[in-house]
C-alpha cells in the first residue's frame, strides 16, 4: 500500500509537463504593422470546431470578442467607427481536441546485491491511457483592403472538467486571449 503514493508521483510529474503552454504565432514579415490603427470583425466573428452546443455559446462569444477587443485596444488599435471598414479584419476560432497520452509504470522485480542473483520478486508493468481534451484559442488578422491574413496567434491548454464559475471562465479567456495578443505587434 505504501508503494502507491510512490507510483502516482511519476504519473503527476507527466501531468504537469502536459500543462505547458503552446503560444504559436506566424505573420507577413513584408508588411508594415505600424500601418495598421483600426480593426473591425470579420463575420462570423468567432469560430467553433467541432461546433458542438456544449462549446459554442453566445456566453463564449461575448468573453471571446470583449477579451479581443481590450487587448487590441492595449495595442493602439481602435475599433473602426460605426461600421466602416478597419484596417485589419479580425477573426477568432475555438477549437477543441480530443488527445490521448499513455503512460506507463513499473515496479518491483530486480536482482543481484547482497541476497544473491535473483530476489525482489516479479516485475510489473502497467500502462494507462489517459484522455483529455485541449482547447486552442486562435487569433487571425486579415488585411482590411485586400483580405489576406497578416498575422495568426494562438495558444492551447488542458481543458478541466470542473470549468469553474462565469468569473473563472471570463478570467481563464482573457488570460489565454492576452497571452496570444502578447506577441503583437510582431517585433
Amino acid at each position: 500500500m505504501r508503494r502507491l503514493p510512490l507510483l502516482l508521483i511519476p504519473l503527476l510529474l507527466l501531468l504537469g509537463a502536459c500543462q505547458s503552454q503552446q503560444i504559436n504565432r506566424d505573420f507577413d514579415a513584408s508588411r508594415d504593422f505600424g500601418a495598421y490603427r483600426s480593426w473591425s470583425w470579420q463575420e462570423p466573428a468567432v469560430q467553433y470546431k467541432p461546433d458542438d452546443p456544449r462549446i459554442r455559446s453566445d456566453l463564449t462569444e461575448q468573453r471571446l470578442r470583449s477579451a479581443v477587443a481590450d487587448q487590441l485596444d492595449q495595442r493602439g488599435l481602435r475599433p473602426a467607427a460605426g461600421g466602416a471598414k478597419g484596417d485589419l479584419k479580425v477573426q477568432v476560432w475555438l477549437v477543441v481536441d480530443d488527445r490521448q497520452q499513455q503512460v506507463s509504470s513499473g515496479f518491483g522485480g530486480g536482482f543481484g546485491g547482497y541476497w544473491g542473483p535473483y530476489w525482489g520478486g516479479p516485475a510489473y508493468n502497467e500502462t494507462r491511457t489517459l484522455d483529455y481534451k485541449v482547447a486552442t484559442v486562435q487569433v487571425d488578422l486579415f488585411d482590411g483592403d485586400d483580405g489576406k491574413l497578416v498575422w495568426r496567434g494562438s495558444d492551447e491548454r488542458i481543458v478541466r472538467d470542473a470549468t469553474g464559475n462565469p468569473a473563472e471562465r471570463e478570467a481563464e479567456i482573457r488570460e489565454t486571449v492576452g497571452r496570444v495578443l502578447s506577441q503583437y505587434p510582431p517585433r
